[in-house]
């Protein structure tokens, strides 16, 4: 790992008593101004512990929410205060992102103290990844750790045009590194024994990830309100349940992709249905692919947890995300929970890819015998289409000019 990508602790990236930015990503979610999951918070950990036991200045930025301007409500300040008492130190807080009041905080910064950056998007410029915000955050420090696969994805100032600015060394931060091994090598898993399970409410959201893995996959599991579109196109009644009409086509493109390729596609045989949106509608199974009139589908049925859990049985390798149904309600998490079993007592490498699926894992009990969840659902959807992601290229491009001005 450490040949392809720098890493906060490679030799020739000396952190010792320097100025140390790094990006992380603590938009995590909040109840009544309180921390509800500090989970993003706990994944930095290694990475912010190592900097300092290296005696760093550490320098912390991440983004909270979608704020148009500074407000109290989306401020870093609980995250601040979390963080403080698992590191068991005190972690100043600017007023804003940058500054004059920002700057000098960092400048003043001792080796082991830590400053966390108010939120990155209390400044307009960050998701227009301006340069002006970027030179700034930059001049801050001497080293440059990206730490936050969660926005990995996003081309912002603090995850792609800092890294043109900063004067010395560039890495990635020990998650950022775990996230790019796993789904680097479910990417490079051979076809054969290799299982992708999707789910979620859109064919739309799934498009490019479905056109990646069909070809890369022995079999594509679909389920979730997806697999309606799916079966819809196929000629299936589906009821009164929610149909992409716009991806009829596109459904049936991908079904042929699936045939062209010698993909298993499975979809569900039965349903888990109900006669309104509600949490406690009536629970009716179909008697098969079919949805009856006046009805939705919000699961899958027992017949479809049977087909999908064999389906998984005997993997090497296994891509979930995205849930196979309504799971936050009691009647309808069913199917999701049997997938989570079914992936968990799979002997391969399981890995999935953030986001509901996620929390599913947790709910089911079984999350800790999944080999990897990801903490970034966006970021790791993105990886799974085989994009670039811009987070990582920036580090690389910036290490390699870097290393080629040293030589």
């Amino acid at each position: 790992m450490s040949a392809s990508f720098p890493l906060i602790d490679d030799e020739q990236l000396d952190i010792t008593q320097r100025h140390v930015l790094i990006r992380v990503d603590f938009n995590v979610p909040l109840e009544g101004g309180e921390i509800a999951d500090d989970t993003r918070i706990r994944a930095a950990l290694p990475t912010i512990e190592y900097a300092l036991e290296q005696g760093a200045r550490v320098i912390l930025m991440s983004h909270l929410g979608r704020p148009k301007k500074p407000s109290d409500e989306l401020s870093l300040a609980p995250a601040g205060e979390r963080l403080a008492g698992l590191i068991q130190r005190d972690v100043l807080l600017s007023d804003l992102p940058i500054g004059e009041s920002a700057s000098r905080l960092a400048q003043d910064l001792r080796a082991g103290e830590v400053l966390l950056l108010e939120n990155l998007r209390f400044h307009s410029g960050e998701t227009k990844n301006s340069d002006v915000l970027a030179r700034e955050l930059a001049s801050m420090a001497d080293v440059y750790i990206n730490d936050a696969f969660g926005a990995a994805h996003r081309a912002h100032a603090s995850t792609a045009g800092v890294v043109d600015f900063i004067q010395g060394g560039v890495g990635l931060g020990f998650l950022m590194a775990r996230e790019v091994k796993a789904l680097t090598r479910v990417m490079e898993a051979p076809r054969e024994g290799l299982v992708s399970i999707l789910g979620g409410a859109k064919v739309s959201d799934k498009i490019e990830v479905l056109r990646s893995l069909i070809p890369r996959s022995e079999r594509v599991i679909i389920g979730g309100a997806m697999a309606y579109t799916f079966l819809a196109a196929q000629g299936y009644s589906m009821g009164t349940s929610r149909v992409e009409a716009e991806q009829l086509e596109t459904a049936l493109e991908l079904i042929e992709l699936s045939k062209e390729r010698g993909t298993q596609l499975l979809l569900p045989v039965d349903h888990r249905c109900a006669s309104a949106f509600a949490e406690d509608a009536e629970l009716k199974v179909s008697e098969g692919r079919s949805i009856p009139d006046g009805y939705m589908g919000l699961d899958v049925g027992p017949d479809s947890e049977r087909l999908f859990a064999e389906a998984i049985d005997g993997a090497q390798t296994v891509i979930w995300n995205g849930p196979m149904g309504v799971f936050e309600w009691e009647r309808f998490k069913s199917g999701t929970m049997r997938v989570a079993e079914a992936v968990a007592s799979c002997s391969g490498y399981t890995l999935i890819g953030g986001g509901d699926s996620a929390r599913a894992a947790n709910e089911s009990g079984f999350a800790s015998q999944i080999k990897h969840i990801s903490t970034g659902g966006g970021a790791s959807l993105e990886f799974l289409e085989g994009k670039t992601l811009p987070g990582v290229a920036a580090i690389l491009e910036r290490h390699k000019a870097l290393s080629e001005q040293g030589t």
